[in-house]
């Protein structure tokens, strides 16, 4: 029996080869054995999307970004994601709050390399 992490690589594989179909429901088995593996919801998003299942694809994301609301790649896909569907201002909303995290997190670090508490 594959473990979570097994499904997941064998999902990436079948990004890599083509078989977004597969992909999907590999990344789906994954997640349902280990719903706490958030790569495996950034690699459904990636392929929901290129199989142009975007409603889905939304979804998924928006779940990541409530499960990690500091996830800096949930917003920028949700963000892709609202501009493929037309949804400008939210496509806009989503980048701002991914470029805004991402600063945080580069303050954080450099705070961190400094030795700043």
């Amino acid at each position: 029996m594959p473990s979570a992490k097994d499904k997941y690589y064998d999902a990436i594989d079948k990004v890599a080869n083509g078989d977004l179909v597969g992909a999907v429901a590999t990344f789906r088995s994954c997640l349902a054995d280990d719903p706490s593996m958030l790569d495996a919801m950034h690699g459904l998003i990636r392929a929901l999307k290129d199989l142009g299942e975007l409603d889905e694809a939304i979804s998924v994301a928006l779940r990541l970004a409530e499960i990690d609301p500091n996830d800096v790649l949930a917003h920028t896909s949700l963000s892709i994601l609202y501009q493929n569907k037309g949804m400008v201002p939210e496509a806009e909303a989503e980048a701002t709050k991914a470029k805004l995290l991402r600063w945080k997190l580069q303050l954080r670090q450099q705070r961190e390399d400094a030795g700043i508490a």
